[in-house]
């Protein structure tokens, strides 16, 4: 039997049992009830009838005390308590209403009348004092048949109180017995009720119910503590209690997937973040380098079951080249041909192995459970993001991740390659290639501060072409930029280790020689000279004749100080110009040097 019918029958008896008792309660109360009227209306009449009593009294000593002394202090109360004192009906009226019977009101009305016959006689007292008679009022007042008229009174009075004593006595007698029979009823029909509770709660409740849910409320506490270890226990019965158990098996299995979704929701939180700060640490690169190492950092913390490598598209030898790689050795080669992977030729994201089965990429050393990325922005190919998933027993990283992680690398790159080409557009001369005034400037400032600082040679070379307007009026200015982009490609070529060319400015240009005696810088300089003398330059079909320039040298601090290097360079260079052209002239000794 289930528990909910079993409870519903005692529940039941226990209800009528109860309301049984209640009404016994009820009625016992009601029993009180009464008896605590019947005490109080037997109050109320002493009262009322006390007060008639020694109301009459009360005026026959003020009346007496009057006609002795003849105080006017005695008159006056005498007088004051006949006012208050009421009328024969409406003292009846009053005993009435506190519950006196007819036969006792009848009673009480021959007491009141000798009552108010006394008051007639007090009168006649009282007026026979005013006159002046006090023998008279004294005779009135003290003679036997007013102390007969007194008695008679009291006796009235008496015999009206002794009928209501008896007759409340017997009420109250009879309102305590009913009282207490119905409290003892009341109290039986409670201990029945008592013992019925007492008797569902041993035989029932402890055996069917308290012995499971001890057991249960320990499985409680520990799913209320996340343990999702523990097993509710199983009970065959049919009942709430194998309900119960029921449930928090469920509530056990939803606890165990919503733990597990938890876990996901963190690790995808966790993803994001850390997608979040290596997009944000990437845009915040100068250089590719520093985007690489950022890269080789985070994506093993983002996909840690996966090995892989970042490659860099080098435009100029037409090749993917291994930009960075982690989680140890890749099935795939450092550097191949674009065409080399089908994710390259396809332009989408390529994998050959698992459930998309598909031709291999031809970089692949060996077949692995790879993923290629092609990485494409506004001006072109950029690299190429390849995983490799490991044999580790870990979860891995959503397709969707995956993705995302190759666009957020593909946008950080194209915007540096955009700052690179534009950074390049701003130091670069777009005639020559050369580096131009605004990176020489850079340049030399922290040459100087370094050789400065080291107390270490500094060689400057600034170099003119000899007759340059020669080449604009007879050739047009289009010959004289194919003259600049000549000597501009020489000096780039002639560029070695300790060597920094740049375009100084309209047909001048300028060389500096770090970590060089000046001696070694002529010979550099005469060798530049030589080189350039050689070329041979056409416009258009036609030769533009023999080119040569004349170039001033100086070296810090050999002859300046190191902040007038520039200038020295360029005051031999004048001396060369004006010495003849086409020959290299080293600036003068410092006087300091003349002097020693």
């Amino acid at each position: 039997m289930r528990l909910a019918t079993i409870t519903n029958w005692a529940y039941g008896v226990t209800v009528a049992l109860t309301l049984a008792s209640g009404a016994t309660m009820l009625i016992a109360s009601n029993a009180q009830e009464e008896e605590r009227i019947a005490v109080a209306q037997r109050y109320m009449l002493d009262r009322a009838t006390d007060t008639i009593e020694q109301d009459g009294l009360a005026l026959s000593d003020l009346a007496r005390k009057f006609v002795v002394n003849g105080n006017a202090a005695d008159l006056l109360i005498f007088e004051r308590a006949t006012r208050e004192l009421q009328s024969l009906e409406a003292r009846v009226a009053k005993v009435r209403d506190a519950g006196a019977s007819d036969d006792e009101l009848h009673a009480l009305r021959d007491g009141l009348r000798w009552v108010d016959a006394l008051r007639a006689q007090q009168a006649r007292a009282l007026a026979a004092k005013k006159a002046g008679d006090r023998a008279a009022a004294i005779d009135i007042l003290f003679s036997a048949e007013y102390e007969r008229e007194i008695d008679r009174s009291r006796a009235a009075i008496e015999r009206f109180q002794y009928r209501l004593d008896q007759r409340t006595a017997a009420e109250l007698r009879d309102a305590e017995h009913s009282a207490r029979t119905w409290r003892q009823a009341s109290e039986i029909m409670l201990a029945i009720t008592g013992l019925l509770f007492l008797a569902v709660l041993y035989f029932i409740y402890r055996r069917r119910v308290l012995h499971p849910v001890v057991k249960l409320s320990d499985v409680v506490a520990r799913l209320a503590a996340q343990d999702y270890g523990v097993e509710p226990p199983r009970y065959e019965q049919i009942d709430e209690i194998g309900d119960m158990a029921d449930a928090l098996r469920v509530f056990r299995e939803t606890g165990i997937e919503r733990l597990r979704l938890e876990k996901e929701r963190d690790a995808d939180r966790r993803i994001r973040d850390l997608l979040s700060r290596m997009t944000q640490r990437m845009q915040s690169c100068d250089r590719t380098a520093d985007l690489v190492r950022v890269v080789a950092h985070f994506v093993p913390e983002i996909a840690p079951d996966m090995r892989g490598g970042l490659y860099l598209f080098d435009a100029d030898r037409g090749v993917m080249a291994l930009g960075c790689a982690w989680q140890g050795e890749l099935a795939s080669a450092a550097e191949f041909s674009p065409v080399a992977c089908w994710g390259l030729r396809r332009n989408a994201p390529h994998s050959a192995t698992g459930s998309n089965f598909d031709v291999p990429c031809a970089h692949l050393k060996a077949l692995a459970d790879s993923q290629c990325l092609p990485l494409n922005g506004q001006n072109g190919l950029l690299g190429l993001l390849y995983l490799e998933r490991t044999e580790a027993a870990m979860p891995s990283l959503g397709e969707q991740y995956i993705h995302m992680l190759a666009e957020n690398i593909t946008l950080a790159l194209d915007n540096l390659r955009l700052r690179e080409a534009l950074h390049q557009q701003a130091m670069l001369d777009p005639l020559t290639a050369l580096p131009n005034r605004r990176q020489l400037d850079d340049v030399v400032a922290r040459e100087l501060a370094m050789s400065e600082r080291d107390n270490t040679a500094l060689c400057c070379a600034m170099i003119d072409i000899d007759h340059f307007k020669r080449f604009n009026d007879d050739h047009g200015h289009d010959a004289g930029d194919a003259v600049l982009r000549a000597v501009g490609a020489s000096l780039a070529r002639s560029v070695r280790e300790g060597t920094l060319v740049f375009r100084f400015g309209g047909e001048e240009f300028l060389i500096l020689f770090t970590g060089m005696t000046i001696d070694t810088a002529k010979r550099r300089a005469d060798d530049i000279r030589g080189e350039i003398e050689s070329l041979a330059v056409t416009h258009d079909g036609r030769d533009l004749g023999r080119i040569s320039v004349s170039i001033g040298l100086a070296a810090a601090p050999l002859h300046c100080p190191w902040s007038k290097l520039v200038q020295t360079a360029d005051a031999a260079l004048l001396r060369a110009k004006q010495a003849g052209r086409n020959q290299v002239v080293v600036a003068a000794l410092r006087k300091a040097e003349h002097a020693a």
